[in-house]
């Protein structure tokens, strides 16, 4: 296994992604984009690839991006359905940052004539 593999298969998001302070007072949004998330159909094995759109409203902490690529490449080999993926990123970053908005785009590209969006608007959850 090569490390990049390493890193990947025993990222867990739990200890590893790391979190900054965030130092600025003021509301301002961070807009992340990740292409190449991958994972694998729960049902076929067949895989599943999309492209996450991540933007947030930081309060007290930011995520280091180095560890927001590791995490969603951390779903490559793992059988997860599109609505269980973006729910599972958003619960991960809304826990870990606790950002004043959050919002998660996961845009699956088509397979078998589907087309799948799953948006997660912290806004529009009923709490």
């Amino acid at each position: 296994m090569k490390y990049g593999e390493k890193e990947i298969t025993r990222f867990d998001p739990k200890k590893d992604l790391e979190i900054w302070p965030n130092r600025h007072k003021k509301d301002y949004l961070i807009k992340i984009t990740l292409p190449e998330f991958a994972c694998l159909c729960p049902r076929s094995g067949y895989p599943d690839f999309a492209t996450i759109y991540l933007e947030y409203i930081p309060d007290k902490w930011v995520v280091e991006l180095k560890a927001v690529k590791l995490y969603i490449n951390s779903f490559m080999q793992r059988h997860i359905s599109h609505e269980d993926s973006a729910n599972e990123i958003y619960d991960t970053l809304n826990e870990k940052l606790s950002p004043k908005w959050m919002k998660i785009v996961a845009d699956f590209n088509p397979r078998g004539n589907v087309h799948t969006v799953i948006e997660i608007d912290s806004d529009k959850i009923k709490r």
